[in-house]
């Protein structure tokens, strides 16, 4: 559950959960760098919960540590090739998605909640089908770019809901978006040793990558038809 407290120009936010039933606000204390602090930390809680922008992130990543020949995936060669090919990726899915939170954060373009949480979801369904059938394959920084667009808006609705100070609006904006860039290298961090180890093993090239893709696909399918048509699949 989300807690806003207001008090005078300080906005205190905070998340409940079952592991932290009860929480103590000091709201004399609340300074504007606090703020950013408190910021940064849902950004990064928003993107280690958002499973939809973790899963679009991993079906561009998926294929980093592999190559293209002959219509099959084939080992990468070298660690450092897959370190710039996800570095494209990280790197473009972070502009996009930081010109439209910063738009939308600042009311200067939003879209339709619905609409943005179905593109979303379909999203994901096109990135792990590439995968499947390599269309974008050295041009998936593209793909994370644009979809990278859509994301933002869906980050804008999280900040919507924690509130923007407005005696701190730059900053918890930049915390924000911060705490999300840090969401983001902490799981590329932990994926891309693990997956550059495995990637001559058929249990990456098949299980990983290709069931991987096919499992996301399937997860993602369901958030679309929930997202844009409105109903309920699995409670």
């Amino acid at each position: 559950m989300l807690r806003l407290v207001n008090h005078k120009d300080a906005t205190i936010t905070s998340i409940f959960s079952p592991e932290q039933a009860s929480q103590e606000f000091v709201v004399a204390e609340v300074n504007k760098w606090q703020q950013f602090s408190d910021y940064i930390f849902h950004g990064i809680w928003h993107i280690w919960i958002g499973f939809d922008h973790i899963l679009f992130l991993l079906s561009l990543l998926l294929p980093a540590v592999l190559v293209l020949k002959m219509g099959k995936w084939d080992a990468a060669s070298s660690f450092k090739a897959a370190a710039i090919d996800v570095l494209k990726i990280v790197t473009a899915f972070t502009l996009a998605h930081s010109i439209t939170l910063t738009l939308a954060a600042l009311n200067v373009l939003t879209l339709p909640t619905r609409l943005v949480e179905s593109a979303i979801a379909a999203s994901v369904i096109l990135a792990a089908l590439n995968n499947l059938f390599p269309l974008f394959q050295g041009r998936r920084w593209m793909v994370a770019f644009a979809f990278g667009l859509i994301h933002g808006f869906g980050f804008a609705s999280v900040l919507a809901d924690l509130g923007l100070p407005q005696s701190a609006l730059v900053l918890a904006l930049l915390g924000f978006n911060l705490g999300v860039e840090i969401g983001q290298l902490i799981i590329v961090a932990g994926f891309l040793p693990l997956a550059y180890l495995l990637r001559r093993h058929w249990l990456y090239q098949r299980a990983i990558l290709q069931v991987g893709s096919g499992l996301i696909i399937l997860i993602a399918l369901v958030w679309f038809i929930e997202r844009a048509f409105n109903m309920r699949l699995v409670s």
